[in-house]
């Protein structure tokens, strides 16, 4: 089977071409017809040659909306015809981390669109399980389901309630993911952005404390009008920025928790008295498990999470490699560009 597929051949350059697909299906295995491919920094970096774990040549997309094609012998979870969020990670299941119930952090892990070829074309196979089916969803929205499983499963690991007072740093999509399921908590929140563009966004779209950006006045200062006098017992930082991870330790309340969403290539230092007498939590949070794309889903479906706000930039398959290079400009305003391919 021939089919249309992007491939980034090195930084800065892709091509479109046509390659074949063995559509021979193992038991498990499903193939998928790609509907719709969201563009995520692990893209953009790829693109930029800035992406850790990564080699080139390789074809990227890991978040999608698919249809159901066809199934192998043994799949029950899926028929022809679903519409799925694609789980884009795959792993070991001897790994301890699998056995113990954290697959998203395995010892060993290929993800769609990284350690492997993606979705950026027109079909390909993957096993069933790590499908996951909506039967009110969009194509849009099931594609929107893998970046915000990253902040659902940062906000779920912090074990946030209604009585946090939660800062999310960094307001690309990730943070915004981390966003709106912290705001699901019913916790008070606020969001640290330097981008005036982003920052409005943020307070036009959800019901904030409020933002602050540590470039108009001391961070904490502002913090503490924001709560009453009080730090955020949660910080979440998404930001990737090793400036901004470090400086995040001080922003966190006595007793309070700091998770690392983004993560930088080097090392990150800190404080150890200060942080010893805050006795602070420190986690590190990565990918997302099956039950936060089933939890995404179901709020989704439920009108709990809305997602019409996140898609800003548009582009037909043929015509995304010209559209890519604008999308890393800051002056573009992307908060998240979606492909369509049919």
């Amino acid at each position: 089977m021939n089919i249309q597929t992007v491939v980034l051949e090195e930084p800065g350059d892709f091509y479109e071409t046509e390659t074949e697909l063995d559509t021979t299906l193992a038991p498990d295995e499903a193939l998928l017809k790609v509907h719709r491919i969201g563009i995520c920094g692990t893209d953009l970096h790829a693109y930029a040659g800035e992406q850790p774990f990564f080699s080139y040549p390789r074809i990227l997309g890991h978040e999608l909306g698919v249809e159901v094609v066809e199934t192998g012998s043994r799949v029950d979870n899926i028929s022809v015809g679903d519409r799925c969020s694609v789980e884009p990670y795959r792993y070991n299941p001897e790994d301890q981390a699998v056995k113990s119930g954290k697959p998203n952090c395995a010892e060993h892990m290929s993800v769609l669109g990284v350690h492997e070829d993606g979705g950026m074309r027109e079909y390909f196979k993957f096993p069933a399980k790590f499908l996951h089916v909506s039967e009110k969803m969009s194509y849009d929205q099931l594609a929107l389901v893998e970046p915000l499983g990253i902040g659902c499963h940062a906000v779920n690991r912090a074990d946030i309630t209604s009585d946090d007072r939660v800062l999310v740093i960094g307001a690309g999509p990730i943070g915004l993911g981390a966003l709106q399921f912290a705001l699901a908590t019913g916790a008070e929140v606020a969001i640290m952005e330097i981008d005036k563009g982003r920052m409005e966004f943020c307070q036009e779209s959800f019901d904030l404390a409020g933002g602050i950006n540590p470039l108009d006045e001391d961070a904490k200062d502002q913090l503490k009008s924001l709560f009453g006098g009080d730090l955020p017992s949660v910080v979440l930082d998404a930001t990737g920025n090793k400036q901004s991870m470090e400086n995040a330790f001080d922003l966190v309340a006595h007793g309070g928790k700091l998770v690392y969403i983004g993560l930088i290539q080097g090392d990150l230092t800190f404080h150890d008295p200060d942080f010893h007498k805050k006795e602070l939590t420190l986690m590190a949070s990565r990918n997302a498990l099956a039950e936060d794309f089933k939890q995404i889903i179901r709020l989704v479906e439920e009108g709990k999470i809305d997602t019409d706000p996140w898609i800003t930039h548009r582009a037909q398959f043929d015509d995304m490699i010209d559209e890519f290079d604008g999308w890393l400009k800051p002056e573009a305003g992307v908060i998240k560009a979606m492909v369509e391919v049919t």
